[in-house]
């Protein structure tokens, strides 16, 4: 299926590996531009790298002929206001004018909430409310006034089952969730532009691995011990990949999404139990 979106520009949050990495290579792959965001160059400039050969790929496995993509990056703290600001400034982009938009940052640390300060909360809902919102709030009345746009909040599956040591991440990304139910369904929904939450359950990331740490650390458990018990709770009998997540948000920002709006899409391979 073409997604329709080949020469349009991506802003994408943590690409430079896990899931931000295999959005952008999945925008990749349909020929959308690209300015990739992290905090690590090197790790960045490997990306980049990767992102040009897998729209290369692509384009000569569909025998397309079609322009290069552009993959720039930002190394950056996109949680301040001057790492968002280098994304809308790196020479070459497109300014405030993104297409697309897939906001992602690193989940706070798990742990027991009687250990959590003020400062732990505000940096929880600086990384996983706050920046998202910024970012929102820049490049969303540009989308609509050219007449399409695509917001992808990668959130987390704990919004609907909220897992006890997390409870950071459960809070500050609970909030965005009910922010955007509100954003995503102002005017800017009759003028093109959507704005959906994507829910990962357990994908291998590092992210997952820090998590099963904590856990067996906490539990006195192996460390192999709570993965394997992990993996037995997921009804598909396995963690997510990467890349596959990536295909769902390339499907949120094409042209055949334009109907799907104020959403929290979960991937987690049945594990949630619920009927909604």
């Amino acid at each position: 299926m073409d997604l329709g979106i080949a020469g349009k520009w991506a802003l994408v949050c943590g690409a430079s590996k896990g899931l931000g990495l295999g959005c952008a290579q999945a925008l990749a792959r349909e020929g959308v531009n690209l300015v990739i965001n992290a905090r690590g160059e090197a790790a960045l400039a490997a990306a980049a790298s990767e992102l040009i050969a897998v729209n290369d790929g692509a384009a000569s496995a569909r025998g397309l002929n079609r322009p290069k993509i552009r993959v720039l990056t930002v190394a950056a703290d996109i949680t301040t206001e001057a790492g968002r600001e280098a994304a809308f400034s790196v020479p070459g982009g497109p300014g405030h004018d993104f297409d697309m938009v897939v906001t992602n940052a690193g989940g706070p640390p798990p742990g027991d909430f009687r250990d959590w300060d003020r400062d732990a909360w505000i940096a929880a809902l600086d990384a996983n409310m706050l920046t998202p919102i910024a970012l929102i709030r820049a490049t969303v009345d540009g989308m609509a006034a050219r007449g399409f746009g695509r917001i992808v909040n990668i959130t987390s599956s704990a919004v609907k089952a909220p897992i006890d040591i997390l409870g950071l991440s459960n809070g500050a990304r609970s909030g965005l969730t009910g922010f955007v139910a509100g954003a995503a369904r102002s005017a800017v929904a009759g003028r093109g532009v959507t704005i959906n939450n994507l829910l990962p359950g357990k994908f291998n990331t590092d992210r997952l691995a820090a998590t099963f740490a904590g856990t067996a650390a906490r539990s006195g458990k192996t460390l192999e011990d709570v993965r394997q018990a992990q993996r037995a709770s997921i009804p598909a009998g396995r963690f997510g990949e990467a890349g596959e997540f990536g295909a769902i948000c390339a499907f949120l920002c094409s042209v055949h999404a334009g109907y799907i709006n104020g959403q929290n899409l979960l991937a987690d391979g049945g594990a949630y139990p619920g009927a909604f």
